[in-house]
């Protein structure tokens, strides 16, 4: 069950980083509009219009588009207060919208701006230190987010009063980095400082937001003293049986905080406020690990309902309560067919509670409880019950070096398995990734003790693994951060920027599976870094497979699709449509750049990803999956249908080849990348390569 503190919640913040609350019309704005703003930029004018889009739910639609713009109006205008205004607001949106590696750049920017205009010891200053610290928490970036919430707090002492509510904001935030490193006794200390700020400021204390998410944050951290305070006693087999010695006391405080949240929010008729959610999964999470799941699953729903109203359904925030309202419907079905009714409510309740499309009890073989859920929710759940209290309890000295997550081969660890996935490599498990100093020192011994963990979880169990996801291809223990990576792409690290031919050697699939899942826990940094180094493939390299891909488009689908077609050899231009559609697909994931969309995995997910992603707002190319996927309907037909179905499917392929081409074409022009129109694209590859600026002979075609 995550913790919904600020990293996966960060609507639970309130004060300087959030969004600004929001109303004013920008979709209508004109290029006129744009470009009278250009000359004068008016902050006050920029925060209206942003408050306009939150107020209208329209951030996940309209926010990117608004901010993006802003910028460039306030650079324009030659305004760098207003554009420090934008860079602070954006660092909050990106945070919101999970965009973490899109916000290094603008945390980066904001700094630097700041230090250029001299601001240092201004509450202009405080405040973007603060932004650009719980950016940084965010990505999980713990030492900078540490450094800047140090310097957060020394120019808060001359900036703020005693009583500023930005200083409760500021104790709030670095509660919750404590809380991330595994240090709830501090988070607690920043937290009970913040409330007496809040309490002492003047407001009203039964209608205060800032109280309430004070009370939730509270709650959360009283449930990680809850886990850790928990003794953990080793049975015969060397497994664990939970929090049966944990002080009740903490669970009741807990709850009693989070209801104290949500009565705020109630009786300040708060209830459409994005914060609110924050409340509810919080109080979720408390029931959940009191072990009242039906009232759980009722709270998360409505959180949900708060995310989708406020902020949209893609968003990390939306992912991480989706999932765990997915673990608690888990929960409350096993809980189920253990006692047939779950505890803290009536049978009715359950039943009125219990997920509609998923039996309360889902038989499997023999009267095994077969719950369901994805291999990412399994493992986060997993380590969270287990591994990580197993780490606190043997190995204290290294919680803060011990990354742990899903990542590598398997539909699980793409977000895309389900029910018929559970034949193989599936079951209960997870990656625990070592430096290699640390390996030295316990990596077998960890091993041993992961081995030691159930292999029954959730009626999950035992892990079933083929051949292959066995021995040195293993999917789950303990890995050298070096060695899993290079049993996925063959090095340890990423290769250097130049050496551009060692990133070509490494196809898409191979690097979809080195940064793809989930990392659940990286207190160290040093695997996310490693991770990270895969996903910045090098601008040269990005532009020399897009005209390769670009080339190859040409040739399958403008050049031999038709061709073929004419010449009446089906099999000939259904491979042909079958290199056009792979071609394709990978261009989508190029021009959207890895870092930002990740690579296209191999043939089997390949679509599953392009769907995705052309469902994310803001995306390149967004229109061209549908087409593609109607080429690929019609193609069976005009490969082996009768003549004249044939003829007439060949037609409509030929119709939406011509139409993707130009979807590219367009796309090309936006990004700079060629200034020309011509629509047969083996004619672009002279103008993207000439955007290359490396001479190396493997870049560039002949």
């Amino acid at each position: 069950m995550d913790a919904l503190m600020a990293a996966n919640n960060p609507m639970a913040l309130f004060g300087s980083g959030q969004p600004a609350a929001a109303d004013g019309e920008t979709a209508g704005t004109t290029d006129e509009d744009h470009a009278a703003h250009a000359a004068h930029f008016d902050a006050d004018e920029f925060l209206a219009g942003l408050d306009a889009i939150y107020h209208a739910h329209r951030a996940g639609h309209d926010a990117d588009a608004y901010l993006q713009q802003a910028m460039a109006d306030a650079e324009n205008a030659g305004d760098d207060a207003g554009l420090l205004t934008v860079l602070n607001e954006t660092m909050g949106f990106y945070r919101s919208q999970g965009r973490h590696e899109d916000n290094q750049w603008i945390v980066q920017r904001a700094l630097e701006l700041g230090m250029r205009m001299g601001l240092a010891g201004s509450e202009a200053w405080t405040t973007t230190l603060i932004n650009a610290a719980t950016a940084m928490r965010a990505a999980h970036h713990y030492d900078q987010a540490a450094d800047l919430y140090r310097q957060a707090l020394d120019s808060a002492a001359t900036a703020y009063g005693p009583y500023d509510r930005r200083l409760a904001a500021l104790h709030n935030n670095l509660s919750m980095l404590y809380s991330e490193t595994g240090r709830p006794d501090k988070a607690r200390d920043q937290l009970m400082q913040a409330m007496a700020i809040l309490k002492d400021s003047g407001a009203d204390p039964h209608t205060d937001p800032d109280i309430a998410s004070t009370y939730v944050n509270l709650a959360l951290v009283e449930l990680e003293l809850w886990h850790e305070s928990g003794k953990q006693t080793a049975d015969g087999n060397g497994r664990y049986d939970g929090h049966a010695q944990a002080p009740a006391a903490l669970l009741d405080q807990a709850n009693d905080h989070a209801q104290r949240a949500l009565a705020i929010y109630s009786e300040g008729d708060l209830a459409h406020s994005a914060h609110y959610a924050s409340a509810l999964a919080g109080a979720a999470q408390v029931r959940f690990t009191r072990g009242e799941f039906a009232d759980a699953v009722m709270l998360y729903r409505k959180a949900l309902d708060v995310i989708a109203e406020c902020y949209g359904t893609d968003t990390e925030y939306y992912r991480t309560t989706s999932s765990n309202l997915h673990a608690a419907k888990d929960a409350l079905a096993e809980q189920m067919g253990h006692t047939g009714t779950p505890s803290g409510t009536t049978a009715a309740a359950a039943r009125a509670d219990a997920p509609a499309d998923t039996p309360a009890v889902a038989p499997a073989a023999g009267d095994e409880v077969t719950p369901k859920i994805s291999g990412l929710a399994l493992a986060k759940r997993m380590w969270l019950e287990y591994g990580k209290p197993m780490i606190a309890e043997r190995y204290p000295q290294y919680q803060g070096r011990i990354a742990a997550g899903l990542v590598g081969h398997g539909s699980e660890c793409y977000g895309f398995d389900d029910n018929l996935s559970h034949d193989h490599d599936f079951g209960p498990g997870f990656c625990l990734w070592l430096t290699d100093e640390d390996y030295a020192h316990i990596g077998e011994r960890l091993q041993a003790d992961y081995d030691a963990l159930p292999t029954r979880f959730l009626g999950f169990g035992p892990r079933r693994s083929t051949p292959r996801a066995q021995g040195p291809g293993r999917r789950v223990g303990v890995f050298r951060i070096g060695d899993f990576f290079a049993s996925l792409t063959g090095y340890r690290e990423a290769p250097a920027a130049d050496h551009p031919h060692e990133w070509l050697m490494l196809d898409e699939a191979t690097l979809a599976a080195a940064t793809n899942g989930q990392v659940f826990a990286d207190p160290l940094g040093a695997f996310s870094a490693t991770r990270q180094g895969f996903k910045l493939m090098p601008d040269d390299v990005r532009l020399s497979l897009i005209s390769r891909r670009l080339g190859m488009i040409s040739q399958t689908g403008q050049y031999n699709l038709p061709r073929m077609l004419r010449r009446g050899d089906g099999s000939a231009a259904w491979l042909s449509v079958s290199g056009f559609a792979d071609a394709v697909s990978s261009l989508v994931f190029l021009i959207n750049t890895p870092v930002s969309a990740g690579y296209a995995p191999y043939y089997k997910w390949r679509f599953a990803a392009l769907r995705r992603l052309s469902a994310r707002m803001g995306t390149r190319l967004a229109g061209v999956c549908g087409k593609l996927e109607q080429v690929l309907r019609l193609s069976g037909t005009a490969c082996y249908g009768e003549a004249a179905q044939s003829r007439d499917a060949a037609m409509a392929i030929d119709t939406l080849v011509d139409s993707i081409c130009a979807d590219i074409v367009d796309e090309l022009r936006r990004e700079g990348l060629t200034d020309s129109d011509e629509r047969f694209l083996e004619w672009q590859r002279p103008h993207v390569e000439a955007r290359i600026a490396s001479d190396a002979a493997c870049l560039h075609s002949l």
